[in-house]
């Protein structure tokens, strides 16, 4: 879950590729997998689709232990919002979702009332907040 990634994670982080407009996603799940290189289009063995990844940079070692690295990968699933805007996901989002528009490299990104499903509170916007919409 992206609540789970510490910052230490994603510290050899030096790109975020993204393989879809973000611009029209209201939220991406966000993992850590083990992958054999730095850069490069990982593979993708979950249902759904990959919409982005990270590339580390060449300070990145990998693990002495499986020879692997952790890169973030960024993806959804067929019941999420962008196909299925009135499923289960229309006003919340998974644990591991977050704003695309929140992320960059060596940032693990929030929840925003968009990537929530739901407009600005009554309260925000009475004090004139507003959150990355």
């Amino acid at each position: 879950m992206s609540s789970l990634i510490s910052a230490e994670e994603i510290s050899h982080e030096a790109e975020l590729v993204w393989l879809e407009d973000i611009d029209a996603l209201d939220y991406v799940r966000q993992s850590l997998d083990r992958l054999p290189t730095r850069k490069g289009k990982p593979p993708y063995h979950r249902d759904g689709r990959m919409v982005g990844f990270a590339i580390l940079g060449p300070d990145a070692k990998p693990s002495r232990a499986s020879g692997t690295f952790r890169r973030r990968v960024f993806w959804l699933l067929p019941h999420d919002r962008d196909t299925e805007p009135e499923g289960l996901y229309a006003k919340s989002a998974p644990a591991e979702a977050v704003d695309p528009r929140t992320l960059e490299p060596r940032v693990k990104g929030y929840k925003t009332e968009r990537s929530e499903g739901g407009p600005p509170s009554r309260a925000m916007q009475e004090l004139g907040i507003h959150l990355p919409l």
